[in-house]
């Protein structure tokens, strides 16, 4: 008989010191300062502003310990109950309401393995337990993104540079026109379209994105580096394929005798449908965060040398939250509170929705929009923008293969690799 495993009691204030948060844009011009904010508030309201987050970020730190340890843990034996009883059901496609149980169930726990456990551990939420199990930096989640890539490219690149146009990969996600600022293509005609592929496959639209061969076709990636990220990808791939799509079918051959030979068929159709469940809840939760009306976007040399405050400014300007009921929350990984997640990405997801109060009125204190509605609402924010920006614009200077466009994106690179060649020669002398 199995003993139940026991855990060290987490000691208080295990948290205090925990920080995997983003740091401010610097600028290589010591005389370059950022301008975000500064039509909502003077740089001495924002560097308050910003104290005033640090502030509410370490009360949560400081009171971070065994109930958040449990909730996770909880959280987890839930899940994995979930996917046992669900594929249990799925080896019963000669009894239906079993069978479609367990197809709901299996979904419902790659949806949590997915949004409030992989997601929230890979960020390092909980690495402060010092639980090899929870730790973020050697947890593999159930989709065939390898969280090697997906980390550097979501954690890194995209926390750090949020809705920055040519830093942020995760504008349109290099597919879909989202914003003014994206130059307009013909693809981009069919914007709606090309996002429902994109929900019912996202886990590959993920796997894809992070083995980023558009940066190594245009040489701003080396092959090694390439071929590492292909070879990552592949290897995932096999993972995730031999274990939904062909290891569990084949555990279901013994019940061909019994029920037919479509049994296995019936076992690798519900492991499908579970996951493009994943997927479209996933899309949709991540799509509503992002891309509402009202959220914004911003070009590199306004957030150079942006200030804490200025950052955090940005990153509640680039979010937008979900309302919805406790339950509601928990299966969106609680990121139905984005502009929290943006503002504190390291902090236990469990804890966005205690704090958000006190945030939403100290942004509003400052005359910031907290961008906050219905899932229904955010479906339609997000499903109007697409259309919109898929039409193509009147003025040529949007339009990506125009000559007006590619003579302004030209003179945009001369004018930075000018300044940055500046900068570069600055440091030189002064060394």
């Amino acid at each position: 008989m199995s003993r139940k495993r026991t855990y060290a009691p987490i000691e208080p204030l295990s948290a205090s010191n925990h920080n995997e948060a983003p740091k401010p844009l610097t600028s290589d011009d010591p005389d370059h300062t950022s301008n975000i904010g500064l039509e909502y508030m003077t740089r001495e309201d924002l560097d308050k502003f910003g104290r005033d987050l640090d502030g509410i970020r370490q009360r949560v730190l400081d009171d971070l310990g065994q109930k958040d340890a449990d909730y996770i843990r909880r959280v987890i034996r839930v899940q994995r109950a979930f996917e046992v009883l669900g594929r249990v059901g799925l080896f019963m496609p000669f009894y239906l309401p079993a069978f479609f149980a367990g197809l709901v169930l299996l979904a419902l726990a790659k949806i949590i393995e997915n949004m409030e456990i992989g997601h929230n551990i890979m960020h390092g939420q909980y690495d402060w337990m010092n639980d090899p199990v929870i730790n973020g930096k050697s947890y593999e989640w159930d989709i065939v993104a390898p969280s090697q890539d997906w980390k550097e490219g979501h954690n890194f690149i995209h926390h750090t540079y949020t809705n920055i146009h040519g830093m942020d990969r995760d504008i349109g996600y290099n597919l879909l026109r989202i914003d003014t600022g994206q130059p307009w293509y013909a693809t981009h005609r069919f914007n709606l379209p090309m996002a429902f592929v994109l929900m019912l496959i996202f886990e590959w639209g993920v796997m894809y994105h992070g083995v980023e061969l558009d940066e190594y076709l245009s040489g701003r990636m080396s092959k090694e580096e390439f071929r590492a990220r292909r070879s990552r990808a592949f290897k995932k791939i096999r993972r995730q394929v031999t274990k939904d799509y062909v290891a569990y079918p084949l555990l279901a051959l013994p019940l061909v005798p019994f029920v037919g030979w479509w049994a296995p068929l019936a076992v690798l159709g519900a492991n499908l449908v579970a996951n493009i469940i994943r997927n479209i809840w996933t899309f949709i939760v991540i799509f509503c965060g992002h891309f509402p009306a009202e959220v914004q976007t911003f070009e590199e040399k306004d957030a150079l040398g942006e200030s804490r405050g200025q950052w955090y400014v940005r990153q509640l300007l680039g979010s937008a939250n979900i309302s919805g009921s406790r339950l509601f929350h928990v299966m969106t990984g609680n990121l139905s509170h984005q502009i929290e997640h943006h503002l504190f990405p390291d902090i236990p997801a469990r804890r966005y929705p205690v704090i958000a109060p006190e945030v939403r009125a100290l942004i509003e204190k400052n005359g910031l929009q907290y961008n906050t509605g219905r899932l229904g609402r955010q479906i339609f924010s997000v499903a109007r923008q697409l259309a919109v920006f898929g039409r193509k614009p009147s003025d040529p200077y949007l339009i990506g293969n125009s000559p007006e466009s590619k003579a302004l994106r030209r003179a945009k690179r001369e004018e930075e690799a000018a300044r940055r060649a500046e900068a570069d020669e600055t440091a030189r002398m002064a060394a």
